[in-house]
């Protein structure tokens, strides 16, 4: 039979191990739980950093469909309906472009961007209509242009709501 002093290093051993190895899981656990911490952020963040980037190009996407821009685009020799087809082609491209981005945008911002990109289209086609056919390429985008300035200015609230709705997410 043993005694009992035969098992007392074993005992303090293990009465010195006992206090290590529960700061040792309270260390790892506190590690793994800031190390998720982290990664929700770096998510977040990332979100966050694609809303913005969104945001960004359909802002670009606007600013490059405005009238004043549309109309220094193509070769001046073009007949006005040339002009009114590649202008068309050329906004619709570029909006199939930047579709996915509805994605990132809220229902609202998305749906004021199919307006506005509706809109300069329906503004070239009703312009055209207009002049029945009897101008040149100048006089057509000088009567496109003031036509837009008459109207409501629909792109630039659409880059100020955009300009809103970021202020929030950020």
């Amino acid at each position: 039979m043993a005694s009992f002093s035969e098992y007392l290093p074993y005992a303090f051993a293990l009465i010195i191990a006992i206090p290590f190895l529960v700061l040792l899981r309270q260390f790892v656990h506190s590690y793994i739980s800031l190390k998720n911490q982290e990664i929700k952020l770096l998510t977040v963040k990332s979100n966050s950093g694609n809303k913005v980037h969104s945001y960004e190009r359909m802002t670009l996407f606007l600013e490059r469909i405005k009238p004043s821009n549309l109309i220094q685009k193509f070769d001046k020799e073009l007949a006005v309906h040339e002009f009114i087809f590649l202008t068309e082609k050329t906004v619709n491209e570029e909006f199939e472009y930047n579709s996915s981005q509805q994605l990132y945008l809220t229902k609202n911002a998305w749906k004021n961007i199919v307006d506005s990109k509706n809109a300069v289209i329906e503004l070239l086609h009703t312009t055209y209509a207009g002049l029945k056919g009897n101008s040149d390429l100048n006089e057509f985008k000088t009567i496109f242009i003031m036509n837009y300035m008459e109207g409501n200015d629909y792109i630039a609230e659409t880059i100020e709501d955009l300009r809103k709705e970021i202020l929030i997410i950020t």
